[in-house]
């Protein structure tokens, strides 16, 4: 498996779990699904560099989560970014043959979309793993 699929993998996994965010969206979605319903997660864009040593493979990784809201006011998106960081930020996650050292969050900013209707979330985490 690749440190790419292994972020994806923990990511979507520790969003899934998380009560506080799945009371708040429809889902947490790779590809959404046509016609989804409003709030909403998405997993997005991430980006990976290595970190190797002589005897270590290791990965540091930034991703970005998307969350989706048609709410008029910016409430209910902050409330869901706020429950995205709580499942990721300092999370003690991992994954078969790999060992997540760090799940630090980056940084978030709110926005209305361009079609004046959707609230847009984007929250940044650095995740650094390596091989166990």
């Amino acid at each position: 498996m690749s440190f790419e699929l292994v972020v994806q993998t923990v990511v979507y996994q520790a969003l899934s779990a998380s009560a506080e965010l799945t009371q708040l969206v429809t889902g947490v979605f790779d590809a959404v699904p046509q016609g989804q319903s409003f709030p909403y997660v998405s997993i997005g864009e991430d980006s990976h560099n290595e970190w190797d040593t002589v005897t270590t493979s290791g990965s540091d990784c930034t991703i970005t989560i998307h969350s989706w809201s048609r709410e008029r006011g910016r409430m209910e998106i902050k409330q869901i970014q706020g429950a995205i960081y709580n499942a990721l930020h300092n999370a003690d996650v991992t994954h078969n043959g790999y060992r997540i050292d760090t799940v630090q969050w980056l940084g978030s900013e709110s926005f209305m979309d361009q079609d004046g209707l959707t609230r847009h979330g984007v929250s940044t985490f650095r995740v650094m793993l390596d091989k166990a």
